[in-house]
């Protein structure tokens, strides 16, 4: 289908092309030169002492699991309000996922409290997980870590140039992994990115993520090792280079992308507001949000697919984010108790959202809300 106003949309300019086609002329496409380039940007940008690129974000998420030493015998709390890999590295890693609540149905990110509550004897970790860029419980979450002695794991996907107090998010515990996905701020189609400032943490996800070899072919190219042995268990997770070339490039561009998602989320809230309609991800003071998405929660009662339906019929692309992983049947074992998770999944609906949309665009998108939620309630 052709959408009048798409969920999210990528461009990909001029020089960005001719930087990868660079890197094809060059005739090195893995892992090696490109790759330290986008790495000491990334790490810059974010803060971190250590970036390290890998093939994608769920990559990302289980060798931060495996890094940390999380295995048979551990719990690790972890919401349920989340894409399904969240959970998925946990288990990757051969711990057992323990689902928490989120805080409430406008603020859909794990709720401090509500891990306390989980807490066991077995607990080892959290997986907190930044929903649509925003801050939520990080630094509560970080303080009850410390004051418990469990280790704080921050599933960044959405939170590429989200700072709080100048602090960038997946910096807040022992490592933070990122998602270069299609539909994100930072967008190359596939990859990720593990940040920490723990050493010893950062040279073991650089280690598992070739195969636990001890050198790499780049090494081996330019004549810094004739050779390598394989000391760990280890997993092909490397980035190769037309992506990471394609990263750094659109790395220089992504905070002032970000500054016009952030004035199109106040937009929305301000006609949106205006029309009645609740909005999740409220801004809190200190907190620069990447604005990854922007989420409303339809009244009690509304029919979601019909309102969804309404707009589509008007070529405007919705979604819903996400399916709560406790309700997936792989999971359906695991006694979780997460009402407001049910309550925010049942009513929630994700607009369009992306740094070129346009106001007369988003006019489109306010104007169908406005109609389609009062048709969607029962007679």
């Amino acid at each position: 289908m052709s959408w009048e106003v798409p969920l999210a949309d990528v461009r990909v300019d001029e020089d960005d092309i001719a930087a990868v086609t660079d890197v094809y002329r060059s005739g090195w496409l893995s892992m090696g030169p490109r790759t330290q380039e986008f790495e000491k940007a990334f790490a810059a940008y974010t803060g971190a002492p250590h970036a390290l690129a890998v093939t994608n974000g769920t990559a990302a998420l289980h060798l931060i699991c495996a890094a940390a030493g999380l295995g048979e015998g551990d719990e690790v709390i972890v919401p349920s309000l989340t894409f399904v890999a969240t959970v998925n590295a946990v288990a990757y890693a051969g711990a057992t996922p323990v689902f928490a609540d989120v805080v409430s149905v406008t603020e859909p990110w794990l709720s401090a409290a509500a891990v306390e509550a989980a807490i066991s004897p077995r607990t080892r970790a959290v997986m907190s997980m930044t929903y649509g860029g925003h801050s939520g419980e990080t630094e509560a979450l970080s303080t009850l870590c410390d004051d418990r002695g469990l280790v704080l794991l921050e599933d960044t996907a959405h939170a590429a140039g989200s700072r709080l107090h100048g602090r960038h998010l997946g910096t807040f515990g022992r490592a933070g992994a990122f998602s270069l996905f299609s539909n994100k701020n930072l967008a190359v189609g596939e990859g990720g990115v593990v940040v920490t400032g723990d050493d010893e943490l950062a040279a073991r996800v650089k280690l598992l993520r070739s195969h636990g070899m001890t050198t790499l072919t780049w090494d081996r190219h330019r004549g810094h090792a004739s050779g390598y042995d394989v000391v760990a268990l280890g997993f092909n997770y490397r980035m190769d280079e037309p992506r990471s070339a394609l990263a750094t490039r659109r790395l220089a561009r992504l905070d002032g992308e970000n500054t016009a998602r952030r004035e199109l989320d106040a937009r929305y809230r301000r006609l949106l507001g205006d029309a009645g309609i609740a909005c999740a991800l409220e801004p809190v003071e200190g907190l620069a949000s990447a604005h990854h998405l922007f989420t409303i929660v339809l009244d009690e009662g509304v029919d979601r697919d019909a309102f969804r339906a309404a707009l589509h019929e008007r070529r405007i692309q919705t979604s819903l984010h996400y399916p709560p992983v406790h309700r997936f049947a792989i999971y359906a074992d695991s006694a979780a108790d997460a009402p407001v998770t049910d309550a925010y999944a049942a009513r929630a609906v994700t607009l369009p959202l992306y740094a070129h949309m346009t106001h007369e665009q988003q006019d489109l998108v306010v104007d169908a809300v406005a109609s389609a939620a009062p048709s969607a309630r029962p007679a």
